[in-house]
């Protein structure tokens, strides 16, 4: 519990502790900066997305904007729903969509499983934001969100560094995997077979470029529930080591 103070007590910490928080506010509108900094990559792989509009190329995801925001949604063809924490930050796409396309950007979902599965999932969540399937194609590989089995085995990577093997992570069991994996209704390799992440492209002179990825603690600022909760009382509250409480938001109720 925190400790009991003064008005002036409470204001003289603020007011140190805004410091700090303007410190934070430069660094990342200067870490901003650097990222518009970072050279355009081309994309030269023709990649094939399954729509409810028939299939699309990436260009064709752009849907008339210069440039596209692709958040990696965790739904491999084994999963018989999405990862209940890609859904929590999901729950948030509907809300600024528009925003974004009336500023020139074109926001979509791409996972591995069908477009048959993305659609139930959709209408169980009441969603309405653009989502893809790149079943069947390189996509999610190439932008490292999948894995084969044999990389689980023998190694690949992930956030931009090389891991040996998941062998041992799934031969552990750890209980938030298999906790996660169960709430999708597939076994922790194939839960494991799929990791979030987002990308950025732009479109110019008719070539897709890639120009940001980010994943892993990258994707924290997607998640607007935790910006909330690291300022309430008891912050994140998630215990040590932390307990996986986000369900989704369909499933509180039940889950009491």
């Amino acid at each position: 519990m925190s400790k009991v103070g003064t008005r002036d007590d409470w204001l003289a910490a603020r007011k140190k502790l805004l410091e700090r928080e303007k410190e934070l506010t430069r660094l990342s509108d200067e870490l901003a900066r650097e990222r518009l900094e970072l050279p355009w990559v081309p994309v030269e792989k023709e990649y094939t997305f399954e729509t409810n509009e028939g299939s699309k190329t990436l260009a064709d995801l752009f849907d008339g904007r210069s440039q596209l925001l692709v958040y990696h949604f965790m739904f491999g063809p084994e999963y018989e729903a999405g990862c209940p924490t890609c859904s929590a930050i999901a729950d948030s796409f509907d809300g600024f969509v528009t925003h974004l396309n009336h500023h020139d950007v074109t926001m979509v979902s791409v996972s591995l499983a069908s477009l048959e599965k993305l659609e139930a999932y959709k209408r169980r969540m009441g969603w309405q934001f653009p989502w893809v399937s790149s079943f069947g194609g390189d996509f999610n590989f190439d932008f490292g969100v999948s894995f084969t089995e044999e990389q689980q085995r023998h190694g690949g990577e992930y956030n931009f560094r090389s891991f040996p093997t998941m062998e041992p992570i799934l031969e552990a069991e750890i209980g938030p995997i298999v906790e996660q994996a169960a709430a999708t209704g597939t076994d922790p390799a194939g839960y494991m077979r799929q990791a979030p992440g987002m990308s950025a492209f732009t479109l110019s002179d008719g070539v897709v470029h890639q120009t940001y990825s980010a994943y892993a603690r990258g994707l924290d600022v997607l998640m607007g529930f935790y910006q909330w909760l690291d300022r309430a009382p008891k912050g994140r509250n998630e215990g040590d080591p932390p307990e996986l409480w986000l369900r989704r938001h369909d499933e509180y109720e039940r889950a009491g």
